[in-house]
């Protein structure tokens, strides 16, 4: 997340907009004629932009982010905050619940304006899958951070949407979810390393 200078509108709260159109270039992007498709790997990208940052936030610097004012670039997808602010993790009872709020109510923000069909379980899958994906990245970075990053991700796919949405298979944060993104739909697409199909013979039923 960018600071201040990347500009922007909120996303959540009575002076959000511009959820309900933004998924769908990504249909055209992807050469695909299935707007669930584009909707999906829109909300997957946002998802992980949003995990990303946060679980750095708590893990690096012991602050759970108060996402609520958070704004996206007019021209792009950067997101950024207009000023500091969050609480202690050490301070809350419980540090993954709080952050699983934060994000998650910007991704129900998103969800609350798609004007296409998609399966709950879908997106619930994409936002573990963005979480798992995000803790991934920052564990190679900082390998120091394996217990409490295994701990927190563990936590989190535990709580509230994302309870039952996979599980995590290996010391690396290895994953598997149990729903697709249907990246594997588009032309040249094929099935991400977590998905539930992975492995198998042949093209999905």
């Amino acid at each position: 997340m960018g600071g201040p200078a990347v500009g922007g509108h909120v996303l959540y709260g009575p002076a959000a907009r511009g959820y309900t159109h933004r998924p769908y270039p990504a249909a055209g992007r992807y050469r695909t004629g299935e707007p669930r498709i584009g909707v999906s790997i829109a909300h997957l990208g946002h998802a992980a932009r949003l995990w990303s940052p946060a679980l750095a936030c708590v893990l690096l610097h012991g602050i759970v982010p108060d996402l609520t004012e958070l704004r996206r670039a007019d021209d792009g997808p950067a997101l950024c905050l207009p000023r500091p602010a969050g609480w202690y993790a050490e301070r809350l009872p419980d540090p993954a619940l709080a952050l699983n709020e934060q994000v998650m109510r910007q991704l129900r923000a998103l969800e609350s304006g798609l004007r296409v069909k998609i399966a709950p379980r879908l997106l619930d899958g994409n936002a573990a899958s963005a979480l798992v994906g995000s803790a991934q990245v920052l564990l190679s970075a900082r390998p120091e951070l394996h217990e409490p990053l295994t701990d927190l991700t563990t936590r989190l796919l535990d709580t509230g949407r994302l309870a039952g949405t996979g599980v995590i298979t290996g010391p690396g944060l290895t994953f598997r979810r149990r729903s697709c993104c249907l990246y594997y739909r588009v032309p040249d697409g094929s099935k991400c390393g977590d998905c539930c199909l992975a492995g198998r013979d042949g093209p999905p039923a």
